[in-house]
């Protein structure tokens, strides 16, 4: 850092909200020095200062900044940004019905909100690495809400595909969210904390379909009249999308871009490497390793927004279902983001501490062949509980899945985490595109999800092509760089505890002058 470290931290200070001057000087054992750069005197978790104060524990039931209150800001906006893209899904046939639509204009615009999230994960990334994730991702969230909102406006199937591709933005944010998990947690932790904030993220596509479906628009129903139906679903969307802006304030405002403080301040005093973005997208576009979990993202996202997306409207169609019962059933395969993501990113950090990098790969590919096969078990179902079934088992490995491939993209390319983790999330929705294309295109739900499935096992044939230097391929090669485990971070933080028992001591002496 250049300068007066001291006079810079000083600065930093005055200028926290009130009230955290006394948090920061507490003195209980349970607290850890930060790095003299940092806007945060003391954390309430253990840190690596060689890792820029990341945090080497995930201490789900705190809510202190930075790194935790930075988690769960992280995980429950995207929440509510995919609550807004999917919140349109259950309502799909009442849709179809008060404009006349076809089949294939339904899926179409199924396809249209997939296409928009492309764009927007591409650039979503660079933006993280040159602007931090506060910005972006309350930038995001308002510019989802407004053509959420403007849905009850529609008359045609245009109408509906502008507004279905400009509300992809909400799925962009999941970017920003791997990239806000990244800034607060050690690669050590990486798996785990990203898979659990994106799985917690995705269950908002889940609880879409219940909420909307279920909850909400039999509520609106009853508020109109049954003959009203169609005013019912056109008023609806203004409930999310006012809440998503609401949030959007809370992320601003309560929240930190990284635990030594949020990009603007740390960029005035010199904090940071300037970040070009063309030239942070061109690190993460060079690795061949970025374009292999390109391709074997979309073949697990693409897979979830294909189901998130055409789940109910498949139940209504195939099996009967009304609308309310089909955004039941359709919400069963979301909900397993509550733990399943997450379960994916442990397993493969636990595989990396016994085995390295080759203990990642090969738990890759073990959960993309399992999800294939259980995708052609689900096309071949031909009751409703068969359906069922089926889809709980294959939901839960394509999320293990996601959990996996997102626990690897810390290690393409660290100096452009954002830009690999953007194209690698935009991965995931050219597979969506490609499947509700393929949906489209045959019209025959069984042949759709047989290709679907063998796509998927072949995806994790190219896991043998993933080298990342310093690490063991999935066949060849051995760990060059020794990652540090838990224990090597305890001797540091001993001497960070004798530091504060020091400095409690010293405080002590000064409160009472007659010791």
């Amino acid at each position: 850092v250049d300068g007066d470290v001291s006079n810079n931290y000083e600065q930093l200070v005055d200028q926290c909200p009130e009230g955290h001057e006394n948090e920061n000087t507490a003195t209980d054992s349970s607290q850890h020095w930060a790095s003299p750069d940092s806007k945060y005197e003391r954390y309430a978790c253990r840190i690596d200062r060689e890792q820029g104060d990341r945090a080497l524990e995930i201490t789900i039931f705190t809510c202190k900044r930075p790194h935790m209150r930075s988690f769960h800001m992280a995980w429950f906006s995207f929440f509510v940004a995919f609550f807004l893209w999917f919140a349109i899904s259950p309502l799909l046939k009442e849709i179809k019905d008060s404009l006349g639509l076809t089949n294939e204009q339904v899926w179409t615009s199924n396809t249209f909100s997939s296409l928009g999230t492309i764009f927007y994960r591409l650039i979503v990334g660079p933006l993280c690495d040159q602007y931090g994730s506060r910005i972006v991702m309350s930038l995001s969230l308002v510019l989802t809400a407004l053509p959420v909102m403007a849905t009850g406006l529609v008359h045609n199937a245009t109408e509906l595909y502008i507004v279905r591709l400009l509300s992809g933005i909400g799925g962009s944010t999941f970017v920003t969210c791997q990239y806000w998990t990244s800034s607060i947690f050690v690669r050590e932790i990486a798996g785990t904390a990203n898979s659990i904030a994106s799985g917690w993220g995705n269950l908002g596509g889940g609880v879409a379909q219940v909420f909307m479906g279920s909850i909400l628009f039999p509520l609106f129903k009853l508020m109109y009249g049954e003959e009203n139906s169609s005013l019912a679903w056109r008023s609806i969307f203004v409930v999310p999308a006012s809440f998503a802006i609401l949030t959007a304030v809370f992320v601003m405002k309560y929240s930190d871009d990284t635990p030594k403080g949020n990009f603007r301040k740390l960029n005035h005093l010199g904090m940071l490497k300037e970040t070009n973005i063309r030239t942070s997208f061109r690190r993460a576009a060079s690795s061949i390793n970025t374009w292999i979990l390109f391709a074997q993202y979309a073949c697990c996202f693409g897979v979830e927004v294909t189901m998130t997306t055409g789940a109910a409207y498949y139940f209504s169609d195939v099996f009967g279902q009304s609308t309310e019962s089909a955004a039941a059933l359709a919400s069963i395969f979301g909900w397993l983001n509550l733990f399943a993501r997450g379960l994916g990113g442990f397993i493969s950090d636990i595989m990396n501490v016994k085995y390295g990098m080759r203990g990642r790969l090969i738990w890759q590919v073990i959960s993309l062949i399992l999800e294939g096969i259980l995708i052609i078990c689900f096309g071949y179902s031909r009751t409703l509980g068969g359906a069922i079934c089926s889809m709980i088992f294959f939901s839960l490995f394509v999320q293990t899945s996601e959990g996996s491939t997102y626990s690897i993209v810390p290690y393409v390319c660290p100096r452009a985490t954002g830009s690999v983790a953007g194209i690698v999330g935009a991965g995931g929705n050219v597979g969506g595109v490609l499947f509700l294309y393929l949906i489209t295109l045959l019209g025959e739900y069984k042949q759709a999800f047989l290709y679907m499935g063998v796509a998927v096992i072949c995806s994790s044939v190219l896991t043998l092509f993933i080298n990342i230097q310093g690490f063991s391929r999935l066949l060849s090669g051995k760990e060059e760089l020794k990652e540090k485990r838990y224990q090597n971070n305890m001797d540091r933080d001993a001497i960070q505890r004798d530091e504060e028992g020091k400095a409690t001591e010293e405080i002590e002496r000064e409160e009472d002058p007659d010791d």
